[in-house]
């Protein structure tokens, strides 16, 4: 029995899960009440919201067995628009009835176990309205499980199948089920979502986990009460919200709320009948998207006749933008796009056929159609071009904005394919390379939007890149290459590897530059395949056979792949080994740069490089901007999730002035989104040695003979030859639009073109006619530049929109006339122009309106209701001037003249609103303010504290209800006065120039409500500038006229009289510190003289009484100034002087313990080291010796005599090195006379300002003025209204005078600066203005001299009065001036300096490293060891460069030096070490490596002397420089020239020999040597700059790779200096060689037994190694260490395998063998 009841209670139970889903009995019809609500706003009441309502009764029936009919009754439709919750929902009646007859249509869905499947409905019934029916059986659909209450799963609903919470409960006496169901909207296998214009950027993850942009969530109640036939759904409500910010959501975000209701009425049992028609199948209960993409959110278009409003509005846009833009434009344009859209393609076509003859239609038919976005846009441009219609240059433009902006599905590609392989295009090497690139991005955009895209889409690219790759097209592969980068398809991974060094055969034969876009086509791959990419990157970086700057784009795409800890620490221990110093510059760069990023996705990054760079030597961040590196800065601010980031990359080759390729990228980041905005790169390989070298003479002749020269070397491989070329391209969102290659036939033709004379005057007089005629511009050009949407359905199925777009158009006008006296002749020549009197007048109007919307709510083609922010900018500058030139009489004059002043040249209008809108009354849209006029104004008054306040301590909340009075004022929260509605007026007369400017901002924003960015930029905000004429005085116009030479003078309008300082009270104060600034170094040297004086001799000490009286008068000054200044100081000033007293006293002391009994050593050791290894205490304190000395009389008991022999300098030895005077101090040595001079050049050189300043105050009086300008405004009135520039010239004084004084009448504001040069090492400048140039004042003094050892220059800036404003400001960037130090690497310090100065000293450190120094009041700022791309002329050879020309000292610095002094060789990378020749073999010491052999330079030692001699090969000539006796002699092709007759210059001019102090010169600069010089105990050899890295030899390549500076002909590099020199020996065939060399490379076998490996070995050197000729025994020898291969001894390789085989193998141990340098041979040897 018990069993029995059991199983019956296990039925029961059973039977009541089964009753849980909701079920419908097939005869009965249910009627619900049914209410949806959509809501868009911010959540706070008070505020404007918009909406959409929908209400109706639902009859459910069922016609068979699971399917059932849907029908509404008496549907009805709200809109919203106003304050909520006041404000009550509008009906649309209009749009009700209109939809009547879709709405009332039932329809058919499955329905099973609570689950909805198939739909059907009439094809009259729009997707629109059934997914509103679908937004109804959403509610129903439930997926209840019978043994859980709570679980969660992914269920199918009208927004996709999304994360689902159930939570079911029941209540058996009420006998109700409840069942409570959650959807996480940000969760979802599969959302239904639809994005336009977000192809090319990218999600940002980690940028959205501290909080995401945009957030959906649902909640669903269901009541329902069990029956037979299943559960009964009483009532179920829904309530979903979705929130977005731009910004981070934490500081607040906007909402779209949708809220359904469906209860239960009652049940019927008459059954809903189905209309008469055919019922077909329509989806799932999945949303279905409809024609949303076709509508704007923007403007809701009732749309009767396309093609009629087509013309209409492009008639408004043709007609109203003439002149001036309209307001409305950017507008306008856009509801043109939105038309052309809608329209058939026989509509548009129909449109362009009426048109197409009128240009202003056609330019705006050509703009719009492309924004088009949809397969017709691109179809129309196709058959347009194709029928002829369009030229090269609209095809191309309209070509290149469609690729970018149509639509990518199947049927557009394959359309695009067409038109890459169409003939006629094909034959327009310009629209050919858009069709391709855009090919590539339209198969990008469509894989970005299905992750399953097939490979055949890249079929047609891969064709044309395998064929290509046949022929070894290398310009046809670099194509096909970049559209595979722009494709980033998976697919095409193999192909571009097939491109790449290491992975493919052929690819070692391609260019560099075709590995390189091989490898950059690789990034947009990693967007899909990350890791693949990864793995091909690292493999590149690592291999150190492949090309560096190949390496270093590898390094670039490694880390855009963001690699893990891990890899990016394999990467800096590879570093730490490498060999090439451009890779491991390039790298670490990137690296440390990469540590101070911000950015939240390269965060990971950022960390795992910050230990590599801890690991890596800091050596390494010294290397000079020689090396390649890499820059990175970004920004980044969390609450506004916003940032942007900029990258340049600096690849140099061998650090030539231009760098191999430059690339800099940008980068944004925005409400979780990232982009790359902007990318533009530049290669110049080849391009500076194409524009100066010259071609050679006889090249195929000197070739050869070059060649037979070599082929003595041993496997001598010439270096790759690099086409000259340059290229640049330029992308956009990641995708490249265009590219240039520059080879050197295009610059020949450049060339050819500019330098043409028939061409270029032709040219000229053509565009001189035109302008004489009077040119009329009329041009006009709109832009689509933002259209970002995503449309995603709601609960109720209806769809919500976010949305931005950005439209401008802008409009220019000109009018430009020309009158030229004389008039241009019929045989024009452009040199007639500098006699020519030219005036022009001219009239330009430009204008931009910009529009911008961003928008939240429902959009459909019936209504629209959301929320906007609408920005217009508009900008209108007209401008009239008139101008004047006439080169001959050196006049030049420009006239602004009057023009009608619009109501504002720039406003800027800012307003958020709802607004709700149908499409059966677009006449009338309901638009509310978001911010109420009245709330704001109400809410303005009053006081309120932020949201963001400070919390208080311990439990108090932040209830307004709480009194401070008692509370410390700390813990009280800050309250702040903050106004709903600012207001704010600025202005500001020019009464100059009689205009007024006005900024006037308003501003009405919710902040009042929560300071946050969001609620600060919902309101109204509107920025107007105005300029107009100013109503007092009336300006007629402005003038600024420029006289150059002796008619200076005449446009002098105001006379000039300077008055003395001591004439007016501003002068006393300002003269008195002006003398305190100019008299301290006076006080200051003269102690430290008078110090030194004391060691002096007798005769000093005569010199001395000489000069007592002009001694006495200035200590007399000294003394009246330092009383005075007492009077003058502040307490502060005052505690400042005694502090500087002391400082000076102590300074004194310590410099008194330092002397020693001669003036050298005195100098000496004051000096600081030269190394830039300063300490601190140096770099603050440091000494700063003066070259200059005082060449003016500064006294009468001075002499002439004196004071010139005070000028001379004296030699000194620095570093080892004999400097001249012009780079040496000018301190005096221990002689008697050297003291007194010692002591007159302490004299101040502000004294000697000061008197040739009083000697003639105002050179005005005495000289004419050199130049004289002009500017004033001619007023109606005619009074003087502007300024007056003179400059003066007084050449025996070297000094210049520039004085600036205004024209007013009774206005004394005058600018005076003289510039006064005193000695070749110092110029010094006084600036002062104000009244009469003295109530500001202003020293600048610029000098030469010695820092410790090393030559320096000294730039010192001192000031007694400056205006308050320029104060406050350099005070506000020396607040940001640390860190921009601490970014930029530059070390700061705190020293106490000296007040109201600043220095700037740079102390040349050696000829390629200087020190930088900055002193500033509040800190000092320096930098050691800063490394220059070019060499300063300091040591033996700067008086040679003072003789050089502008053009020579430019080669001269920029070129490398390769030399020998002592037997020691020092190398073009500086790289030393000891050469051991052998006797009578020539060793090449540079040469030009590529195959082109320009030259080469050999040396030899004289079997004889054992001198050198050297031999240079170049264009058809073998010149050799020799030493005989006491002098040099030279051969030119073997036959002697006497030094009498040089210089001697080839017949091409290209190639010059001369003498040169003890030696000869030979330069050839165009041929890539700079010099070859040679004496009887030096040479040097210097190769031009666009040489360097192509050279070899013993000299090295000159590329800066100081690692790979021992590299053999073969390509080896070996380890040993000795080694690698005897490599380049040109060894003999035999013992009778007639230049007498017995030695010969060979590979020798170590004699000693190894044991390699477990095993006896037999070893044999890989690197030659020199020994004498068969039948020669050696004389001398010398140890050298080379590498060894070695193999079993029982294998049959033996020695006679010869060099050339063993050569390539690899080294097992290196040990130290003899070679041969010397050897007597038999007289029976052969």
């Amino acid at each position: 029995m018990r069993a029995v009841v059991l199983a019956l209670t296990l039925a029961l139970v059973a039977a009541q899960q089964v009753k849980l889903a909701p079920g419908f009995a097939t005869s009965k019809t249910y009627v619900y009440k049914y209410e949806a609500v959509l809501l868009g706003g911010l959540p706070e009441a008070g505020l404007a919201r918009a909406g959409v309502k929908v209400v109706s009764k639902i009859l459910i029936s069922g016609v068979a067995q699971n399917t059932y009919l849907l029908k509404l009754m008496d549907p009805q439709i709200f809109e919203y628009s106003g304050i909520w919750p006041t404000d009550p929902f509008v009906p649309a009646a209009k749009l009700t009835e209109a939809l009547a007859a879709q709405l009332l249509i039932p329809i058919k869905f499955e329905y099973a176990n609570g689950v909805v499947g198939k739909v059907f409905a009439p094809v009259g019934v729009s997707e629109t309205i059934l997914n509103i029916h679908r937004g109804i059986l959403n509610i129903l659909q439930l997926n209840i499980k019978k043994t859980q209450n709570v679980y969660e799963l992914q269920e199918a609903g009208a927004q996709g199948i999304c994360k689902t919470d159930y939570v079911i409960r029941e209540d058996a006496k009420a006998e109700r089920i409840y069942i409570t169901k959650t959807k996480d909207l940000n969760h979802c296998e599969e959302r239904i979502m639809k994005d336009v214009g977000m192809a090319y950027t990218e999600t940002c993850a980690h940028c959205q986990m501290m909080g995401k942009n945009l957030r959906g969530a649902a909640a669903y109640n269901y009541v329902m009460k069990p029956t037979a036939t299943g559960a009964l759904i009483t009532e179920a409500t829904v309530q979903e919200v979705h929130q977005f910010t731009p910004f981070n959501e934490m500081t607040g975000a906007a909402q779209m709320e949708a809220r359904q209701v469906m209860t239960f009425l009652e049940i019927q049992n008459v059954a809903v009948q189905p209309i008469q028609a055919d019922y077909i199948a329509r989806g799932s209960l999945a949303y279905e998207f409809a024609s949303e993409i076709l509508q704007t959110p923007i403007e809701l278009i009732r749309i009767s006749n396309a093609e009629a409003q087509i013309v209409e509005i492009l008639t408004h846009l043709v007609a109203n933008n003439v002149a001036v833009v309209h307001d409305d434009a950017p507008l306008k344009f856009v509801q043109l796009i939105q038309l052309l859209r809608v329209a058939s393609y026989e509509s548009i076509d129909a449109i362009w056929t009426r048109f197409k003859a009128e240009p202003a239609f056609r330019r705006w038919i050509l703009d719009a159609v492309p924004a088009i976005g949809t397969r017709a846009a691109l179809m129309f441009i196709k058959e347009k071009f194709l029928a002829g219609d369009l030229i090269i240059a609209e095809g191309a433009q309209a070509l290149m904005a469609a690729m970018q902006l149509v639509k990518a599905d199947k049927e557009t590609i394959e359309l695009a394919a067409t038109l890459v392989f169409n003939q006629k295009i094909q034959e327009e090497a310009v629209l050919r390379e858009i069709a391709m690139l855009g090919y590539g991005s339209m198969v990008y955009k469509f894989c970005a939007a299905h992750p399953s895209c097939p490979a055949e889409v890249m079929k047609p690219i891969l064709d044309i890149a395998a064929e290509a790759f046949a022929k070894a097209d290398v310009a046809e592969i670099i194509l096909a290459v970049k559209v595979l980068g722009n494709a980033g398809h998976p697919a095409s991974i193999k192909t571009i590897m097939k491109l790449l060094p290491g992975f493919g055969t052929a690819a070692a034969a391609l260019p560099v530059r075709v590995h390189v876009e091989a490898v950059l086509a690789l990034r947009n791959v990693a967007k899909f395949e990350r890791r693949r990419v990864q793995e091909v990157a690292v493999q590149l970086f690592m291999d150190r056979t492949v090309h560096p700057e190949v390496r270093m784009v590898a390094c670039i795409v490694l880390f855009e792949t963001r690699p893990t800890m891990g890899l990016v620490a394999a990467i800096a221990d590879a570093l730490q080994k490498e060999p090439s110093l451009q890779v491991a510059s390039f790298t670490y760069s990137h690296m440390k740069a990469l540590t101070r990023s911000t950015v939240p996705e390269l965060a990971p990054v950022a960390a795992a490089c910050n230990v590599a760079v801890k690991i890596l030597s800091p050596k390494l961040d010294r290397l000079s901007y020689r090396f390649s590196k890499a820059i990175h800065l970004d920004i980044y601010d969390t609450s506004l999730m916003a940032g942007a980031a900029a990258s340049a990359f600096i690849v140099n080759d061998a650090a030539t002035v231009l760098p191999r390729a430059i690339m800099a990228k940008f980068r944004a980041y925005m409400a979780g989104a990232a982009a790359n905005i902007l990318e533009f790169g530049v290669r110049t390989e080849g391009i500076q040695e194409v524009l100066m070298k010259t071609p050679a003479v006889a090249a195929g002749d000197r070739i050869n003979k070059m060649k037979r020269v070599l082929k003595a070397l041993t496997d001598w491989k010439a270096a790759p030859t690099s086409q000259p070329l340059a290229s640049m391209y330029f992308k956009l969102f990641g995708q490249e639009i265009a590219f240039l290659n520059i080879d050197k036939a295009i610059i020949d033709q450049a060339m050819q073109y500019t330098t043409g004379a028939v061409a270029q005057h032709a040219m000229v007089k053509r565009l001189l006619n035109t302008l004489q005629s009077g040119a009329e511009i009329q041009w006009a050009k709109p832009l689509l530049a933002a259209e970002v949407r995503r449309i995603f359905p709601t609960s109720a199925g209806i769809p919500m929109e976010l949305s931005l777009y950005t439209a401008a158009v802008a409009v220019a006008t000109a009018n430009i006339k020309a009158t030229l006296t004389p008039a241009p002749a019929e045989t024009f020549h452009v040199a007639q122009l500098l006699n020519t009197d030219i005036e022009l007048r001219a009239e330009i109007a430009p204008s931009v309106a910009m529009h911008t919307f961003a928008v939240m709510g429902v959009n459909t083609a019936f209504i629209q209701a959301a929320v906007m922010a609408k920005a217009k900018v508009h900008t209108v500058i007209p401008l009239k001037f008139a101008a004047r030139i006439a080169i001959a009489e050196g006049t030049y004059k420009f006239e602004a003249l009057p023009v009608q002043a619009p109501e504002h040249i720039a406003a800027l209008r800012f307003e958020t609103f709802a607004v709700a809108r149908n499409v059966e009354d677009v006449a009338a849209p309901r638009i509310t303010p978001m911010v109420p006029a009245a709330l704001a104004a109400q809410l303005s008054k009053e006081k309120f504290r932020s949201n963001s306040a400070v919390s208080l301590p311990g439990s108090l909340s932040r209830s307004s209800e709480i009194i401070y009075n008692n509370m410390p004022a700390i813990a009280m929260p800050k309250l702040r006065s903050i106004s709903a509605k600012v207001e704010q007026n600025f202005c500001a007369m020019f009464t100059t120039f009689g205009l007024k400017a006005c900024l006037e901002i308003t501003s009405l924003n919710a902040g009042f409500i929560r300071d946050c960015p969001l609620y600060k930029l919902v309101g109204e905000h509107r920025v107007i500038v105005a300029v107009k004429p100013a109503e007092e005085p009336a300006i007629e116009k402005v003038q600024i006229e420029i006289q150059v030479g002796t008619k200076a003078s005449a446009k002098i309008i105001r006379i000039i009289t300077l008055k003395d300082e001591e004439q007016t009270p501003e002068g006393k104060t300002v003269l008195l510190k002006l003398k305190k600034i100019l008299d301290t170094g006076i006080r200051n040297r003269m102690r430290n003289v008078s110090s030194s004086s004391s060691l002096s001799s007798s005769s000093s000490r005569a010199v001395s009484k000489s000069s007592h009286s002009s001694s006495s008068s200035s200590s007399s000054s000294a003394s009246h100034h330092k009383r005075t200044s007492k009077r003058l100081a502040t307490g502060s000033k005052s505690s400042r002087s005694s502090s500087s007293s002391s400082s000076s006293r102590s300074s004194k002391k310590r410099s008194s313990k330092k002397i020693s009994s001669s003036a050298s050593s005195s100098v000496s050791s004051s000096a600081s080291s030269s190394s830039s290894r300063m300490s601190r205490e140096e770099i603050y304190n440091y000494k700063f010796t003066k070259n200059h000395i005082h060449q003016h009389t500064m006294s009468k008991g001075i002499s002439k005599a004196k004071v010139s022999s005070s000028s001379r300098t004296t030699r000194r030895r620095v570093s080892g090195k004999r400097l001249p005077s012009s780079s040496v101090s000018s301190s005096a040595s221990s002689s008697a006379s050297k003291s007194s001079s010692s002591r007159v050049s302490s004299r101040s050189s502000a004294a000697s300002f000061e008197a040739i300043y009083t000697k003639n105050k105002y050179l005005g009086d005495a000289v004419p003025p050199a130049v004289a300008i002009i500017v004033r405004a001619v007023r109606a009135d005619g009074k003087m209204q502007g300024y007056q520039i003179a400059a003066y010239m007084d050449a025996a004084a070297a000094r210049v005078q520039v004085i600036m004084a205004a024209l007013a009448e009774n206005e004394n504001w005058k600018m005076c600066a003289d510039g006064i040069m005193l000695s070749k090492h110092k110029v010094m400048a006084k600036v002062g203005w104000g009244a009469e140039c003295q109530e500001y004042a202003v020293v600048v003094k610029a000098e030469t001299g010695l820092l410790g050892e090393s030559p320096a220059a000294r730039m010192k800036l001192e000031w007694t009065k400056i205006p308050s404003a320029v104060h406050h400001y350099a005070k506000m960037i020396s607040e940001y001036m640390p860190g921009a130090a601490l970014m930029a690497g530059i070390n700061e310090g705190r020293p106490k300096n000296t007040p109201e100065q600043i220095k700037f000293t740079v102390a040349a450190t050696s000829e390629r490293t200087i020190n930088v120094i900055l002193k500033t009041p509040r800190m000092t700022l320096y930098k050691l060891a800063v490394n220059l791309p070019i060499a300063l002329p300091i040591g033996p050879q700067a008086a040679a460069f003072a003789e050089m020309s502008i053009a020579n000292r430019i080669a001269d610095a920029s070129a490398v030096m390769c030399s020998l002094a002592d037997d020691t060789l020092t190398t073009f990378n500086n790289r030393r070490y000891r050469n051991e020749m052998p006797i009578s073999c020539y060793q090449v010491l540079a040469q030009d490596c590529t195959p082109e052999l320009k030259f080469m330079v050999l040396m030899k030692k004289d079997q004889a002397s054992e001198q050198h001699h050297i031999t240079v090969k170049l264009a058809d000539m073998d010149v050799d420089l020799y030493p005989s006796d006491s002098e040099v002699l030279m051969k030119i092709n073997g036959k002697e020239v006497p030094t009498t007759s040089l210089p001697y210059e080839h017949p091409t001019g290209s190639i010059v020999i001369g003498q040169k102090g003890e030696g000869l010169s030979l330069s050839a600069a165009s041929h890539g040597l700079h010099e070859v010089y040679f004496d009887k105990n030096t040479w040097k050899v210097q190769v031009v700059d666009w040489m360097k890295g192509q050279t070899c030899g013993i000299c090295g390549k000159g590329d800066g790779e100081v690692r790979q500076e021992f590299r053999a002909p073969s390509g080896r590099l070996t380890k040993s200096a000795l080694s690698f020199a005897h490599s380049w020996v040109l060894p003999a065939e035999s013992c009778r060689d007639a230049n007498q060399c017995r030695v010969k490379q060979e590979s020798v076998k170590l004699e000693k037994k190894m044991i390699l490996d477990g095993q006896e070995s037999k070893c044999y050197s890989v690197e030659p190694v020199l020994r004498c000729v068969p039948g020669c025994t050696p004389l001398r020898t010398a140890p050298v260490t080379v590498g060894f291969h070695c193999i079993p001894t029982d294998s049959n390789v033996s020695r006679s395998v010869g060099l050339s085989s063993i050569a390539d193998k690899s080294v097992d141990l290196r040990e130290t063998v003899e070679a041969d340098l010397a050897c007597r041979c038999t007289e029976t040897c052969t």
